[in-house]
């Protein structure tokens, strides 16, 4: 923490391991409908896949040296103050390598280069993510409740 202001200070991005590169660019559609299947996310479609890209705030991807997707991530938001964090996902086959903390790194530290000071920044954790979450400073948002109108 800043000692003026209790602002905290973002950690140095850790570096990647050798053979993989991060990049701003999206995924394809392809690709973010096959990691997320891999990933044990909920399955979408192609269609849904376009939505997605096209309206993200910021992606982040990781690649091989071989350029296959080994980790992604986005930002939905209106780039002021709200900022929701989703599709975190790592090929299980690139598991426990750091890619992972790597996008969150980035897209937080892109959420607070552009934003004005105090950015809302948000995320839904499932099990398998809440240690990586809780290590970069993400607190439960209580007394509030995530929730959701199921389709």
């Amino acid at each position: 923490m800043a000692s003026s202001d209790m602002t905290p200070v973002a950690p140095s991005p850790a570096p990647l391991p050798p053979g993989y590169q991060q990049s701003a660019e999206p995924p394809t559609s392809a690709e973010y409908v096959r990691l997320r299947q891999i990933a044990g996310l909920s399955p979408r479609t192609p269609e849904q896949a376009a939505g997605a890209l096209a309206n993200s705030w910021a992606w982040t991807t990781v690649r091989t040296a071989e350029g296959d997707l080994a980790a992604m991530g986005r930002t939905l938001g209106d780039g002021t103050w709200y900022f929701h964090l989703a599709d975190i996902a790592t090929d299980p086959g690139h598991q426990r390598q750091g890619l992972g903390r790597a996008v969150m790194e980035d897209l937080i530290a892109r959420i607070e280069a552009a934003a004005p000071p105090h950015p809302y920044i948000t995320l839904l954790a499932d099990p398998p993510g809440q240690r990586l979450y809780r290590s970069l400073g993400f607190v439960d948002s209580t007394p509030s409740l995530g929730m959701r109108l199921p389709r």
